[in-house]
């Protein structure tokens, strides 16, 4: 990726966990990632990088003033999507009924951030560009391949992202996946969504990131080795051959090689 991200589009995603050295040592050693422990003045945030190319950042959950949370949250990857006017586009979400849970903050000069639940609860970042514009590989094995928001209410769910981005709403035109909702810029898919009745009972409304692989079955043996726990096991659909994994500190997140592969830039 060169340049900016078009405003709507999942730009970056992020993972913050109690032990983030487990969580590099874990992501670093499935995905062939570098990344460490960043310096002080970034409360220790590591970039992770593929062929010296930003692919996600790793975070220590944390309170502002550096104290360890209690209880500690949930270990969860954030999708965060792309904005020219983040400030703007905060006013959109109270306006159409989400919620701003932190932000907006500058990030150094690398640009300002901001994160918001929608309606029904599901988290999401807002990243508005200055030197840094995100994921510098996308599509390729280890890389950030597709965003997926899971929710109760589609249509809901449509009305308030395309009030608040340049986002619209379609259903999918690949074969087999006729019911899935896509997210489009400038028509284009950059990410989907699909209803939360398909998931177990207790699974709450949320963004998940999906990873290209080059053998999703190799993978997932590669992290149950490594302590993940498989939510679904590996399975083909429209899309290609995916599964569904969970970190060892319980980060969700799918792999998929993808048969069509949309980008989401």
């Amino acid at each position: 990726m060169n340049g900016p991200y078009k405003p709507g589009t999942p730009c970056w995603i992020d993972l913050m966990v109690p032990d983030q050295q487990a969580a590099l040592d874990f992501y670093c050693d499935l995905f062939g990632w570098q990344g460490e422990v960043g310096p002080p003045e970034t409360g220790g945030y590591a970039v992770c990088t593929l062929k010296g190319k930003p692919v996600a950042g790793i975070m220590k959950a944390m309170n502002p003033d550096g104290t360890t949370p209690d209880p500690m949250p949930p270990t969860v990857w954030t999708t965060y999507l792309s904005t020219d006017a983040i400030d703007s586009t905060l006013k959109a979400v109270t306006d159409a009924g989400g919620t701003v849970m932190m932000g907006p903050m500058d990030v150094m000069d690398l640009g300002r951030m901001a994160v918001i639940a929608d309606p029904a609860g599901a988290v999401v970042g807002l990243w508005q560009p200055g030197t840094f514009d995100g994921a510098g590989i996308v599509n390729e094995h280890g890389a950030l391949i597709w965003n997926e928001l899971t929710t109760p209410d589609l249509a809901a769910a449509s009305a308030f992202y395309s009030s608040i981005l340049p986002v619209t709403t379609a259903r999918s035109e690949m074969p087999g996946a006729e019911e899935y909702i896509e997210f489009q810029v400038a028509g284009r898919a950059v990410g989907g969504m699909m209803d939360l009745s398909k998931l177990p009972p207790g699974v709450p409304p949320h963004w998940q990131p999906y990873f290209h692989v080059d053998s999703v079955d190799d993978i997932q043996a590669a992290a149950v080795r490594a302590g993940a726990t498989v939510l679904a096991p590996a399975f083909d659909m429209a899309a290609g051959r995916m599964a569904v994994l969970s970190d060892p500190q319980g980060g969700a997140f799918s792999v998929i090689t993808a048969s069509m592969q949309e980008q989401p830039a």
